[in-house]
């Protein structure tokens, strides 16, 4: 792994200097990182998920600087797409946990949470994960290079890269733009087609196969390959081919234990038994693979740790180092962070104690050092941040009724400190894949960190206002904002507050990543696969075999030539074109903008034009395979 490390050269080289952290590239990062944290916002509350922006921005951002303003650096263009990013991430951590106050507060009959309350836990929360993942970036981002794909993170550059250099890496990359932006457009924009494919089956027993035809889906399994594809899909097919089926089977006359309790088992759909127990099975075993992963990396954390107090002490000294590797200092850092968890312990108006702010530091960099492995793994539109989430309430409502009782006041405390720390796994998994960009395009990480923290904060600033104001206007948990993670976070909390939490489902969870461990096998792809919607990993599935057919060509004489598989730039264009035209219709959603023609050609549709989504993909690398570097 040295001798790879040694031989990667960034594309600007660390004796380069070029501009960066200017005002042109924050003040389009802001802009974007308004929007972009607006906007999924929006789509959070309104389908449980949001669009992950890192791509999309660094789309955005290659064209503003590059095409709009005539600016000649890539490292500019990747500060903009760094600040930019971070809104979205932020707000995935902000919509799956506040409004679940919001919903709580109503249900008893006390205030909501205020504006400056969410402003001081999304700044709080976001600016701790950022800080607690730096750290770690030499062990994840550097020393893990080459076993740690970090899929967006490496699309961006792709993205940026193919800006700068243009020929027929810039043709496969806007190729692949062009066909995601058109394809999510006629789908999800025009509805000439749905989507997503499901066929339900009832005999020999009750479960469902499908998949979410969708170009940035495919392009991540192709991009993580069929190795870390295959385990994500057969954690599925245990969760959708064995434990449904046993469920339903077994429990036809049984009440269900969550939702909804008043129905038979044997009458919910496997949507219904997948939202109200394999959830809950997935997250433990997601906190157990938590555990094994944190357990395996304390050795490089404790070996990177000390090398970055070695580098800083240099620093200190007088000796040089390379713009490339310069974090910042890890003084900062510490105080930083013990700043802020003073801030959180003391001020009235966040309310969590010594407790609270215990269960943010050891779980807040827990989870961080979690989430920036598994978005190396498998990218961060497959981070399970809710089931993290999950995880830490579960704990955290456990510490907060020993110590403290069941009253308004503690359950108030458990959701701000599942608030924080949700926020921070985003922060942390978003902040792993700007630095990925980073590395591979030669930016000056310390800059880099600089920019995310400009993100999130001005986005804390931005969204605690759209929340009040969403919630004024239809309130959570309504027809139009559903809010469902939201929904399953109350569930979770007040489940272990007032004792009906289903434990034997965490426990199950649990019993199945130690089986897993047994077998050697990698634990955290598999729980994800379990955590996920099966429409998923069977679509990302699909992209990572057509990679594996890729990977059993002999490339070796290509490789030694200096050649590269354009199937990769095809498909991080796809991410990015569907990631852009996917926050365009959001944003179009949210001002009441329907683009729906009113003519839809059916499932049918879909085979056919999923079906060239396939071959475009084959296109570009099977029957292409190799080009040379222009």
């Amino acid at each position: 792994m040295a001798d790879n490390n040694k031989e990667f050269k960034p594309f600007i080289t660390a004796d380069k200097i070029l501009p960066e952290l200017t005002f042109i590239s924050v003040i389009s990062g802001i802009v974007l990182a308004i929007v972009f944290g607006v906007v999924n916002a929006y789509l959070g509350l309104k389908v449980g998920m949001t669009i992950s922006a890192s791509i999309p921005a660094a789309v955005v951002a290659m064209s503003v600087t590059r095409v709009i303003m005539k600016r000649d650096s890539i490292l500019e263009s990747n500060m903009v797409q760094t600040i930019g990013s971070a809104g979205e991430s932020l707000a995935a951590g902000v919509v799956f946990t506040i409004p679940a106050m919001f919903l709580w507060s109503n249900s008893v009959g006390i205030d909501a949470p205020s504006v400056k309350f969410i402003t001081l836990v999304s700044l709080f929360g976001g600016v701790l994960g950022i800080m607690f993942m730096i750290p770690l970036r030499k062990a994840f981002i550097v020393k893990e290079h080459g076993h740690l794909p970090y899929p967006e993170g490496t699309a961006c550059a792709n993205v940026l890269l193919a800006g700068e250099e243009g020929g027929e890496k810039a043709k496969a990359t806007f190729a692949g733009i062009g066909f995601g932006a058109i394809y999510k457009l006629l789908t999800d924009g025009f509805k000439l087609f749905p989507s997503k494919l499901e066929v339900y089956i009832n005999k020999p027993f009750n479960t469902l196969i499908g998949l979410d035809a969708l170009p940035a889906v495919l392009s991540v399994g192709f991009i993580i390959g069929k190795r870390i594809a295959g385990f994500m899909l057969a954690g599925s097919l245990m969760g959708w081919f064995v434990i449904i089926p046993l469920i339903s089977e077994f429990g036809i006359n049984s009440k269900a234990i969550i939702f909804p309790a008043s129905v038979a088992i044997g009458k919910l759909s496997s949507w219904d038994i997948w939202n109200a127990y394999i959830k809950y099975i997935g997250a433990g075993a997601v906190a157990f693979g938590g555990i094994i992963s944190l357990i395996r990396s304390i050795p490089i954390i404790y070996e990177t740790i000390i090398e970055t107090i070695k580098d800083y002490h240099e620093i200190i000294g007088g000796k040089s180092t390379l713009r490339t590797e310069q974090d910042i200092p890890l003084s900062t850092i510490g105080l930083t962070i013990v700043f802020i968890i003073f801030a959180i312990t003391v001020l009235p108006s966040i309310g969590i104690g010594i407790v609270g702010a215990l269960l943010i530091v050891i779980f807040g960099f827990f989870f961080a050092i979690v989430s920036s492995r598994i978005v190396g793994l498998v990218g961060s539109s497959s981070n399970p941040i809710s089931g993290m989430t999950i995880a830490t309430l579960i704990i955290s409502s456990l510490a907060f009724k020993m110590s403290c009782g069941a009253g308004n006041e503690v359950i108030f405390a458990v959701f701000t400190v599942g608030a924080i720390i949700c926020i921070i796994v985003a922060m942390a998994g978003d902040t792993s894949q700007d630095l990925k960009t980073g590395f591979l395009v030669g930016a000056t990480p310390y800059k880099q960190q600089i920019g995310e923290i400009i993100g999130g904060v001005v986005s804390a600033l931005a969204l605690a206002g759209v929340l009040v104001l969403l919630n004024r206007a239809w309130g959570f948990g309504s027809f139009e904002l559903p809010a469902p993670q939201a929904t399953l976070v109350k569930l979770v909390v007040e489940g272990v507050m007032q004792g009906n939490l289903p434990w034997s489902l965490i426990f199950i969870g649990v019993g199945i990543g130690i089986v897993i461990e047994l077998l050697e096998l990698p634990i955290l792809p598999i729980a994800i696969g379990l955590y996920l919607p099966i429409n998923l990993t069977t679509t990302i599935f699909i992209g990572g075999l057509i990679r594996g057919v890729l990977d059993c060509i002999n490339l070796d004489d290509f490789e030694k030539n200096g050649k590269i598989d354009f199937g990769i730039l095809y498909a991080s264009g796809m991410i990015a074109g569907e990631g852009v035209v996917g926050v365009i219709l959001a944003l179009l959603a949210v001002l009441n903008i329907d683009i729906s023609v009113g003519v839809n050609i059916g499932s049918f549709g879909t085979i056919i034009l999923f079906g060239l989504l396939v071959y475009m993909l084959m296109r570009w690398s099977l029957f292409k395979k190799i080009y040379k570097y222009e």
